[in-house]
Formats: C-alpha cells, sequence, structure tokens
C-alpha cells in the first residue's frame, strides 16, 4: 500500500496504551477531509429505530453513517476520528454504543470520542455517530 495514500493513526508511547484507539490521526497526503453530520438511528422512513436500544441504535447509526461515507465516496477505513453521542447517564450504555462502533471500524481503531448527554435531537434517540474522514 501506498504510505502517501493511508491514513497514518499516531500511537503515544507516553499515554496508556489500555485506550481501546489510537490518540490521533494523519490524513493521507493531499487528502480532502469529509465531515459528516451525527448519524441518528433512523430508518428510511425517518423514524427513530429500537426506542430504548443503545445496541440496536448504535447498529443503525453505523449503517447510516457508512451510507453517507459511502456517497461521498469515503468508507469506515477511511475516517480518521468519530465522536459518539449517547443520551444517558449510564457507564453502562456508553460502553455497549462504544462496542458497537468499535465492531464496525475492527481493526481500524482511529481516535474517537465517547460522550453521555443529556437528550438528543429525535424522539427516542440515544445514539448519534459523527465523523471525519479523509477523501484520497
Amino acid at each position: 500500500m501506498d504510505p502517501d495514500r493511508t491514513i497514518t493513526l499516531v500511537r503515544v508511547p507516553e499515554l496508556a496504551g489500555a485506550a481501546p484507539y489510537a490518540y490521533a490521526a494523519l490524513p493521507p497526503a493531499g487528502a480532502r477531509l469529509l465531515f459528516t453530520a451525527g448519524a441518528c438511528p433512523l430508518d428510511d422512513a425517518g423514524a427513530t429505530v429500537a426506542p430504548g436500544d443503545v445496541a440496536a441504535q448504535a447498529e443503525q447509526a453505523m449503517a447510516n453513517l457508512r451510507a453517507a461515507l459511502r456517497a461521498a465516496g469515503a468508507d469506515l477505513g477511511d475516517v480518521l476520528k468519530t465522536t459518539v453521542y449517547v443520551a444517558t447517564a449510564r457507564r453502562d450504555d456508553l460502553v455497549a454504543a462504544w462496542d458497537v462502533v468499535r465492531r464496525h471500524f475492527g481493526d481500524h481503531d482511529q481516535p474517537g470520542t465517547l460522550l453521555g448527554v443529556s437528550v438528543l435531537g429525535y424522539p427516542g434517540q440515544l445514539v448519534e455517530v459523527e465523523a471525519v474522514a479523509a477523501l484520497r
């Protein structure tokens, strides 16, 4: 693979190695950046799927994120950073959403931020995932 065309995930020896993600990411040389809106757990009719189920909503949000990335000519492997929002005060809910997101990204453990928030935009919405990607 051409090193000028790949994302560089930065590991930082001075920071905790237990974090399940890289601490920084560099886009390929000459890449353009793609910023997504938050991918919500909506079906194709605009209804919130799986009310009350964080993991199922994270699955739908990831499917919608991937569709948005593909429409712009990218995919999950092109993502430089994610932000995952979960409407909860419970750490277990945060972990449930994070586990789904990490599974979708597989070995591409780009930097990510996980936040518990009080409310999201759609009725019954518990999860939202946004991303920054590199277009090569």
